[in-house]
């Protein structure tokens, strides 16, 4: 058994070093959460609760709640446009990489009053 135990490290080792980094990067992205509705209402925080004001560049996941048919989801940045429906409810997950700069969501039908921004360094 014993055997079995120092032949099973190294080919775990290989098997980690031959896997595309997308996959390793994803893997490790870090989660946000964000939610619109279902009253006029959109915010993007951390796993921990916390409203999103400053983030790291990196690989992020972003697990959207959308709780209601007149709104949606609108995350704009450097290289990210990414957007739930208006008409649709539901949840949808994205995985995003973040540059430097500023990043804004909003809910397009409601964007003088549903919005929100972070930057990223």
């Amino acid at each position: 058994m014993k055997h079995v135990a120092v032949l099973a490290v190294p080919l775990l080792v290989v098997v980690a070093l031959t896997l595309p980094r997308g996959t390793h990067a994803a893997a490790h992205a870090t989660v946000l959460r964000g939610t619109v509705g279902p009253g006029f209402t959109i915010t993007l925080r951390t796993a921990r609760g916390t409203l999103v004001k400053k983030l790291k560049s990196g690989t992020y996941t972003i697990r959207i709640r959308d709780l209601s048919p007149i709104h949606n989801f609108h995350l704009l940045g450097s290289g990210v446009n990414k957007l739930t429906s208006v008409q649709n409810t539901g949840s949808v997950t994205w995985t995003v990489r973040l540059k430097q700069g500023i990043y804004r969501y909003r809910c397009d039908p409601h964007r003088t009053i549903m919005h929100g921004s972070f930057t990223v360094s």
